[in-house]
């Protein structure tokens, strides 16, 4: 009897034990649940889309879907004005302090913080979306692979600074073809003059816009890109060859034969976009920025009679007639510091405000993207809708002051106000090419 007791107590015992450890076992696998649901990523991402347009709220609408879709991810998502976001990104680079993702320019603002080894490639991203990387436009990425076979950001807009805008009830009125070729755009320029309408607004008294608009765009149709970088590398080519000094007389022809009107030199861009608007200029050499601002001060009917096209062909040159001067605009940087679950989180993040969905939210903002997607004609403006198609069709070759140095950017935007007031073409080439040449010799 007290056998059978003993077997009894010890087999309530065992089972007891073996109870508490399943308990406690499922406790543990309770409690580890709970943890592992309860505890949330954290990632910071700083950009400067902080104004009330329409682009910036586009973009901080893309952040906050991420936010309420990915609630395990607790996100500090800072909008700092632009003028004053490269400084504060500058101030905590410098300390290696770098949110895990950030907003940066295509260029030296990029490339600086690649060279000081602030940044790690998003390539596995781009990789692992085969479909979404071949619908960017060609030149998407150049600017953000700074090493064979690694892209640093996804570009989240694009730079287009060489619109011909032409107003097509003027072209009507004097029966004027709309420029294909130089000889075009003079004999339009000739009509426009006999008949007291300005053929080109221009507003360059900030001496940067005759260069981002036209010269750029002139360069490319007699120099070819290809021959431009070398110049600006200063290998095998220099800005004193003849092929520059023809390029800076094509320009020379503009203001000879009274292409612009008078006084460009002392009104400023948003002053040219007004006076175009108004009808008092049949053309515009301007960029994607002029989409929004002509939009937002014009009537329905004045943008109506508003199209796009490219500058007109060169006899005899080298480069690409079908294009037009820009680039890829910003995206968001990955921080070499950011690892583990972070970047994991961060790389979602670009995708969603840089994945297909986002560049059709973007460009239907009336922003330029380097993505081809459709988008819906009702909700952008008709002008815009008939560049974003033009930019489709067209090819994108470089803009000066992205590839010069910020001294021979300077040198070139105050050479095109000198030829404007009677400078030699000689002088502009001399004083470009001996400020490259400085940047560029060690």
């Amino acid at each position: 009897m007290k056998k059978m007791q003993k077997m009894s107590l010890m087999l309530l015992i065992m089972m007891f034990i073996i109870s508490a450890c399943g308990s406690s076992g499922d406790n543990k696998k309770a409690e580890g649940d709970v943890t592992k649901k309860d505890e949330k990523v954290k990632l910071t991402v700083w950009h400067n889309f902080a104004g009330d347009d329409l682009r910036a709220k586009t973009v901080r609408s893309l952040i906050e879907k991420f936010q309420q879709d990915n609630p395990n991810i607790q996100l500090d998502a800072q909008a700092i004005p632009p003028d004053g976001y490269r400084q504060r990104l500058s101030t905590v680079a410098a300390g290696n302090e770098l949110p895990d993702l950030f907003f940066v320019y295509a260029g030296s603002h990029s490339s600086e913080l690649y060279k000081a080894g602030l940044l790690q490639p998003i390539t596995e991203l781009v990789d692992q979306n085969p479909d979404w990387k071949a619908k960017f436009l060609p030149g998407a990425f150049d600017p953000y692979q700074f090493e064979e076979g690694q892209i640093y950001t996804a570009p989240m807009g694009m730079s287009a600074t060489s619109f011909l805008y032409y107003n097509t009830t003027i072209f009507e009125q004097y029966k004027v073809k709309v420029p294909t070729t130089w000889d075009e755009m003079m004999t339009a320029i000739k009509v426009f003059n006999d008949n007291k309408m300005t053929p080109i607004a221009l507003g360059n008294k900030a001496p940067w816009v005759a260069q981002s608009t036209i010269i750029g765009a002139i360069g490319e149709r007699v120099t070819g890109t290809e021959w431009f970088k070398n110049a600006s590398a200063q290998k095998g080519a220099k800005f004193t060859d003849p092929e520059f000094i023809d390029t800076l007389g094509y320009f020379k022809q503009l203001v000879d034969n009274n292409a612009f009107q008078e006084g460009a030199n002392s009104i400023d861009n948003t002053q040219a976009e007004q006076y175009f608007i108004q009808g008092k200029a049949a053309m515009m050499i301007s960029g994607a920025w002029s989409l929004t601002n002509l939009a937002a001060s014009s009537s329905e009917e004045q943008m109506k009679a508003i199209d796009v096209t490219v500058l007109p062909s060169i006899p005899g040159g080298k480069g690409d007639a079908n294009s037009i001067t820009g680039g890829a605009g910003a995206g968001l940087a990955l921080s070499k510091r950011t690892e583990g679950a972070t970047k994991e989180a961060a790389l979602k993040l670009i995708y969603a405000v840089s994945g297909p969905d986002a560049q059709k939210a973007i460009a239907e903002s009336n922003s330029m993207v380097m993505y081809d997607t459709d988008i819906d004609q009702s909700k952008v403006s008709s002008l815009y809708y008939k560049a974003f198609n033009l930019v489709k069709k067209t090819n994108i070759t470089p803009v000066y002051d992205a590839y010069l140095s910020a001294e021979s950017g300077e040198v070139i935007n105050n050479g095109l106000q000198e030829i404007m007031t009677g400078g030699t073409l000689e002088s502009v080439a001399q004083k470009l090419q001996d400020a490259q040449a400085r940047a560029v010799t060690p």
